[in-house]
């Protein structure tokens, strides 16, 4: 989709993406919520989270072993650093140590051995109010379960948020493969323009639905883009929340510490599934 004006929202603040006669879309409802079924409730009044598992609801590292940034995602020390949990409010911490050296904090929702959470279908969403600052990169993302044998995998995109550019955010549908002779060439990220401060200073929700035909992005359930959902999507997806740093961009000038607040996390699926 070339995508060739915008028009911004007084109500959300959003400055919705639209090409001619596809500016319909960007103005279609949320999914239905009273035809879902949640499956997955994280409301944090408390927090299952370990390193790496077994037996949390939350691991602190990606179940591959490939942690990312220019901050390092630390080992949880239950209620000091990088999770606390105030009034049922979850905080993601990112702070210099002793040394010098940036740490955060990630979450995912399954283990290397693809123990946890993960639906293949369905609405994702989170409540969350994002860190001030450049440098910053929090995110809300779906990737694919772990099968080594698998031809490819899918990562969703659901927000990643440059703290260096506040007018605006990207969501992606990103296919990886196995074997990069299989690759095909993929479209760019998508931005979502928004009014400067929106994501910074009041909470919003992050949403996507994901169907066998279409994968749909929300913000505050008014639906910002979608994509065809790629053949390669045949494994259900797990979820990750993270407060990241960089990449690539400064981080000299990132407020010491940075925090994101995140409200929930829930999925729901379709009442007949």
């Amino acid at each position: 989709m070339i995508l060739e004006r915008a028009r911004a929202s007084a109500l959300l603040g959003i400055v919705f993406l639209f090409s001619g006669s596809n500016y319909a879309l960007a103005q279609a409802n949320a999914p239905d919520m009273s035809k879902l079924t949640m499956t997955f409730r994280e409301d944090f009044d408390s927090l299952s989270v370990s390193p790496n598992g077994p037996n949390t609801r939350w691991i602190a590292h990606t179940p591959w072993n490939g942690d990312f940034g220019d901050s390092r995602f630390a080992d949880p020390i239950m209620g000091i650093f990088p999770f606390t949990i105030d009034n049922g409010m979850l905080r993601i911490e990112a702070k210099k140590n002793a040394a010098g050296k940036w740490e955060s904090g990630l979450l995912c929702s399954f283990d290397a051995n693809n123990k946890g959470f993960s639906q293949k279908y369905g609405y994702f969403e989170m409540r969350a109010k994002l860190p001030k600052g450049p440098g910053l990169w929090p995110a809300f993302w779906l990737v694919s379960l772990i099968d080594k044998s698998a031809r490819a995998g899918i990562e969703i995109d659901v927000l990643e948020y440059y703290g260096q550019f506040p007018t605006d955010y990207e969501v992606n549908v990103n296919v990886s493969y196995k074997n990069p002779a299989d690759a095909v060439p993929q479209g760019k990220p998508q931005k979502v323009y928004i009014q400067e401060g929106l994501l910074v200073n009041q909470f919003n929700t992050f949403g996507v639905w994901v169907d066998p035909e279409w994968i749909i992005f929300y913000l505050n359930r008014s639906e910002v883009y979608r994509k065809k959902t790629p053949a390669e999507h045949t494994r259900p997806l797990g979820v990750l929340v993270n407060l990241a740093m960089g990449p690539g961009w400064p981080i000299d000038k990132t407020p010491n510490p940075s925090i994101m607040e995140v409200d929930y996390v829930h999925v729901y699926a379709l009442r007949d599934q």
